[in-house]
This record gives C-alpha cells, sequence and structure tokens, in this order.
C-alpha cells in the first residue's frame, strides 16, 4: 500500500517545536525572572530600516503578480553578490537560467525532493534513497517522506568532525541515492565543510547521479574565515560546471529579516528549470515589492558586517562564561551553540523550571539509530538576544551546569 502524503509526514512525528512544547508545557518557571527563549533561530539583530521604505515605494506592485523565476532586479543582485562573496567567474551565474526566487528557503528544500526524487517506488524493489545529516534540520526528513523516499540519516557527530561522511556508504546505497542535504555552516554544531569535503561531496554525486543540495544559509555568519561555498568549489572543477549542483540562500538569517520570507536557489540550470516548472504549480512568488526589498538587502553587504560582528561579540561572551564550566568549543559560524549537558531532556526541563530560560533538547533535531540518538547528550542555544540578555541567559546556563 501506498501511504498518501499526509499519512507519509504524519509518520514522521512530532516536529521539534511542537516536543519542545510538549516537554514545557506542564512547568512553570520558578521565581520572578524574565522568561528568555534562546530555543528558535530567530535573529533579533536590528535589520536595515531601509526595507520598509523600499516596500513602501514599490506598493503599486501589491496589484500584480510576480514573475515566476522572481524580478529580473532581485535576480540580478543575486548574481552580483554571489560574485561578490565567492570570487566566481564572470558568466558562471546567468539571472535567468540559474537563479530562482523562493518564499523562504525551507519551501525550497522541501520542494527540491519533489523535483530530484523518480517514482520509483515498487518499480525496482527499493525505495530512492535521500542522504541528509544527524542532527539535521527538519524539512530534509520531511522532504523524503513527502517524495515517498526513504530518508538515511548519516551521523554528524564530534568523530567526523560534526559533518557527514557520505563518501563512506556502501555502493550499493549510494547507486540508489536521488537526493542529498548537506548544511554548512551547519545547523546545530556550526561546522564548516572545507574545499575539499565540498569537492569530494560534488564528484560523488556527478558519479552516483543525485541531486546535491547544499543549504548555506548561514554562510555570511562565520567568525574569521568565510566558509566555502558549493558554487565556489565547481567553478574550479571540471570546467565551471554546475551539474548536480544546488545552493540555497536567505535574506532570513543574512539580513535578520525572517518574516521577510524570501531566499533563492541557484545552481544547475536543468534542475532549476524543472523546480521552476513544478512551483509554477505548487507555491507562490514572492510579491514585488518583497523582492525589490531583497534585491536592495542582497546588493548591501555593510549591514551583514555588522550583523556577523554581533554574533562573534556573542560567542565571545559564551566563550569567557561557560568555559569555566564546561570544555567549550567555540563553533566556526553561525550562532548557535551546541552544548554537551549529559541529558539534554532533563537539562532543558531545569534550565525551564529553575531559570525561566528555554532551549533545545539536540535530540528533537537528531534521528536515533539503534538505540542511541546523537542529539541525547546536547541542547541548541540560539545567540540570537542583545549583549544584555545573552550575559543574562548564559550566566543562568553556567549556574545550572
Amino acid at each position: 500500500m501506498v501511504l498518501k502524503l499526509s499519512s507519509r509526514l504524519l509518520h514522521l512525528g512530532d516536529g521539534p517545536f511542537d516536543q519542545l512544547n510538549k516537554l514545557l508545557s506542564s512547568i512553570n518557571p520558578e521565581g520572578n525572572k524574565n522568561i528568555i527563549d534562546l530555543s528558535l533561530g530567530e535573529p533579533h539583530h536590528v535589520f536595515p530600516r531601509t526595507v520598509a521604505s523600499i516596500i513602501s515605494k514599490r506598493e503599486s506592485e501589491w496589484g500584480k503578480y510576480p514573475p515566476l523565476r522572481g524580478s529580473q532586479e532581485m535576480k540580478d543582485a543575486v548574481v552580483g553578490w554571489l560574485g561578490r562573496r565567492y570570487s566566481l567567474p564572470a558568466g558562471l551565474i546567468d539571472a535567468d537560467k540559474h537563479v530562482l526566487a523562493l518564499s523562504g528557503t525551507r519551501e525550497g528544500l522541501f520542494l527540491i525532493a519533489q523535483v530530484a526524487v523518480e517514482s520509483t517506488l515498487g518499480q525496482r524493489g527499493f525505495l530512492p534513497k535521500v542522504l541528509m545529516p544527524n542532527p539535521y534540520y527538519a524539512a530534509y526528513p520531511g522532504a523524503a517522506a513527502g517524495a515517498g523516499a526513504e530518508a538515511i540519516f548519516v551521523p554528524a557527530t564530534s568523530e567526523t568532525k560534526n559533518l557527514p561522511d557520505y563518501e563512506s556508504l556502501p555502493p550499493e546505497i549510494l547507486s540508489q541515492v536521488k537526493l542529498c542535504y548537506l548544511c554548512s555552516p551547519s545547523n546545530p554544531q556550526g561546522s564548516v565543510a572545507d574545499t575539499n569535503y565540498l569537492k569530494t561531496l560534488i564528484s560523488l554525486a556527478r558519479k552516483h547521479g543525485f541531486v546535491l543540495a547544499v543549504d548555506e544559509c548561514y554562510g555570511e555568519l562565520y567568525n574569521s574565515v568565510p566558509p566555502p561555498g558549493a558554487l565556489e568549489v565547481c567553478a574550479g572543477m571540471d570546467g565551471g560546471s554546475l551539474e548536480n549542483v544546488v545552493v540555497f540562500h536567505t535574506l532570513s538569517k543574512r539580513s535578520s529579516v525572517p518574516g521577510l520570507r524570501s531566499g533563492f536557489v541557484c545552481g544547475d540550470s536543468k534542475i532549476i528549470s524543472e523546480f521552476a516548472r513544478l512551483r509554477a504549480y505548487s507555491a507562490a512568488t514572492a510579491p514585488g515589492p518583497i523582492l525589490a526589498a531583497s534585491a536592495a538587502l542582497w546588493s548591501d553587504d555593510k549591514h551583514v558586517e555588522d550583523a556577523r560582528l554581533n554574533y562573534q561579540a556573542r560567542f565571545d561572551q559564551s566563550e569567557r562564561v561557560l568555559s569555566r564550566k564546561l570544555s567549550f568549543q567555540r563553533p566556526d559560524a553561525a550562532f548557535y551553540l551546541w552544548l554537551e549537558v549529559g541529558d539534554a531532556e532533563t537539562m532543558t526541563r531545569k534550565l525551564w523550571t529553575d531559570a525561566a530560560l528555554k532551549v533545545m533538547p539536540g535530540s528533537y533535531l537528531s534521528h536515533g539509530i539503534g538505540g542511541e540518538n546523537p542529539g541525547r547528550k546536547f541542547i541548541r542555544v540560539a545567540l540570537v538576544e542583545d549583549e544584555e540578555t545573552t550575559e543574562d541567559a548564559l550566566e543562568r546556563i553556567a549556574k545550572m551546569l
């Protein structure tokens, strides 16, 4: 029996935030401390105020359907930013062939599975496979389930430098793979895939004929060294071919505007063309005023430098406060702490009960294999608040450790 989409998604169980709500719903924090919520990766850094004025100036476009692939203005801004950020050679990215606007990247990361996973259920004796890191972003297993594929969770732990070792998978598994997700910098660990890692994975995708979807949503938020991008690595391989590779970027993290719901996917023109065809049936393009504001944000790098310095300062705070109580490992990028605390659910309840602090148990971001969940001992802490609030939160954590 082939399960309908809603049933396949139901088999995934509750999402991480539903699980967290259930864990804490019966608990009232003690004392009079103000509640601090660091469970969600929602940037509170001040976003450029020009966003509102641009949307206001382009208000007449609310009355028009936007172009399916996004406005030319927005796509050209994306090409310009990719060229600056990753030193891409001129002409590598064609705005009309390689770029597709998205209403945030979660939608795109989910729908890419509908493009990549062919309907082989029951035809070849196996379900098509979708590879993903473990821990993972919830959209990845959801996408696999939605496409009727089998999710293959590949450990991304300290033993593998917090990146999945896809190359070590057996050939019989790799031959069945249709889609592979990589998040770099990674959520939740903040680890970065270097050029050699990306080159190996791109070669693996081309050898076995699967789509490599690289989630680079945190690529602008790093400590010191800018993380390499998959398109940057493609430019130095096989004559600069983008074959089998697509990357996802969003303004939610880079520009601190998660409510704008604006991002893009860029890469292999054949995949982008199929993706655009799918979205013509299934998803709405961001409105014109949003695309105009997005173009302005992709064209401006100064506000991103400010955000990056802000998160670097939050990591400095974390290292100063928490290194007193544990062996603190500063992440390479993103804005999360991945703290080993013993039993994550117990510590999450304790932090909520005794310190009015909400964090995310790592086990809710990971898949248990053989009775062992790689996130069981960790909590994820999103460093999205201001300096004073962050200091308060870190001291509460330090007191509980």
